[in-house]
């Protein structure tokens, strides 16, 4: 057996492009994004795509500015992703699994655990626009014994969630800012079966941009690097192909080479088509999601 190997960014772009020419409603975003119990999730027209800040949210966090298929440059990242709130929550409450972690994560309350702006000033930060639910110190107040003592496994899933994935926001912000883009585009297993992030990284970027950024995200979150490697795979099978074509047609008559030209498109076709197909079978139309806690 022998294996091929792909640029990880480069196959990602690849994925992401070909699943939005095959699958008009991949990308999508939340409707009344300010109001997280009430957001609904929207299809988003993503064919002329350009430019873009693509945030590949897996183990860590890879932070691109795209500005054509192939023409992209990584801006920024962060090692504490998806990998890191497996990890702390494996330590804070006992889970096994990244399916657990979100389970409870959807069941707690990170406000037993943060210290929101309410707490340090009674209210509202009027004067720089600070609403008291935001966090202002995560896990601000575990160093209260009493407080450490009341709050649930779930609580503290729920706070390592909204820690890491305000990190993640508030990183693609300052990017798209720098790169004087307006789409922020989040990608990844972080977000498989992961509502609750997904729907606070659209309030990040709503809330904080003052609606000039718009969160988008993809029905296929982690499979795109796959896709792309698998297109790419099939590519170079078919640039073989035509060389051995080349090389055919250059030693055998007319209608033999004439033979061997018309097979070769049909082992792409055939795969593409196949790729598309499992793709189509997988998708579903965007439906609203909710989770339990309005602040989180």
């Amino acid at each position: 057996m022998k294996l091929a190997k792909f640029d990880e960014l480069d196959t990602l772009i690849k994925g992401i492009l070909f699943a939005e020419v095959q699958n008009p409603t991949e990308c999508y975003f939340y409707e009344n994004a300010r109001d997280i119990m009430k957001s609904e999730k929207r299809a988003f027209d993503f064919s002329k795509p350009y430019p873009f800040i693509l945030v590949n949210v897996g183990s860590g966090v890879s932070i691109l500015a795209v500005y054509g298929p192939d023409n992209f440059k990584r801006v920024s990242g962060t090692s504490l992703g998806g990998g890191t709130f497996l990890g702390l929550c494996c330590l804070l409450t006992g889970c096994n699994s990244f399916e657990e972690a979100i389970q409870l994560a959807t069941k707690g309350d990170n406000r037993k655990v943060d210290k929101l702006v309410r707490d340090i000033y009674g209210g509202d930060y009027d004067r720089f626009g600070l609403t008291g639910d935001l966090v202002a110190s995560s896990f601000g107040q575990m160093h209260i014994k009493d407080k450490r003592s009341s709050v649930s496994r779930e609580d503290l899933a729920n706070a390592t969630l909204v820690t890491i994935t305000n990190n993640i926001g508030s990183i693609a912000r300052m990017c798209a800012l720098n790169e004087k883009m307006d789409k922020v585009v989040f990608v990844g297993n972080f977000l498989r079966v992961n509502p609750i992030s997904m729907k606070l990284l659209a309030y990040a970027m709503e809330f904080w941009s003052n609606g000039t950024l718009k969160a988008l995200f993809l029905e296929h979150e982690g499979y795109f690097g796959a896709l792309g490697c698998l297109l790419q795979f099939n590519g170079e099978i078919a640039a073989a192909l035509n060389e051995t074509a080349e090389t055919t047609t250059t030693s055998s008559p007319s209608s033999s080479s004439s033979s061997q030209s018309k097979a070769e498109p049909t082992n792409t076709s055939q795969a593409a088509e196949t790729v598309s197909n499992a793709m189509n079978s997988t998708t579903t139309t965007p439906t609203s999601n909710n989770v339990n806690n309005s602040d989180s």
